[in-house]
C-alpha cells in the first residue's frame, strides 16, 4: 500500500484504565482499525495531562497513576477515516468512558511497506 498527498490524522484521547469487556480501549481502537484496513495506529502513553474532570494523572515517583493519559494516532485518507469513525462512537459508548477525538489534515510525505 502506498499513502501519499493529503490525508486525515485521527487523534483519539482517553486513559489507560478505560476498558471494554476487559480489554484496554486503547488495544479496542487498534485492533477495530487493523480490521478496518486503516494504514496503521500508534499507541502513545503521557506522562502527565488532565481531561474534562480536571484531575491531573501523573506518572510521577511519589504519585504514581494508574491511569496516565494515552492518545492513539491513526493517519489514512479522509474516506477512510470517516468510515472509521461510527466504529470509534461505539466503542467508546460501549466503554463507557470519555474521552476526546480531533480530526486534522495531514499531509502525508511517505508512507509505503516493504523495501
Amino acid at each position: 500500500m502506498k499513502l501519499e498527498g493529503e490525508g486525515k490524522l485521527l487523534r483519539i484521547f482517553l486513559g489507560e484504565s478505560d476498558k471494554i469487556d476487559g480489554t484496554p480501549l486503547y488495544e479496542a481502537l487498534v485492533v477495530a482499525a487493523k480490521e478496518h484496513g486503516l494504514a496503521g495506529a500508534t499507541v502513545l502513553r503521557a506522562i502527565q495531562g488532565f481531561g474534562a474532570r480536571s484531575r491531573i494523572h501523573t506518572a510521577k515517583i511519589l504519585r504514581l497513576s494508574e491511569d496516565l493519559p494515552i492518545v492513539v494516532e491513526i493517519v489514512d485518507t479522509e474516506e477512510k477515516i470517516r468510515v472509521f469513525m461510527p466504529v470509534v462512537d461505539d466503542l467508546f459508548q460501549r466503554s463507557g468512558s470519555g474521552g476526546m477525538v480531533t480530526l486534522e489534515r495531514a499531509e502525508v510525505i511517505r508512507y509505503t511497506q516493504g523495501k
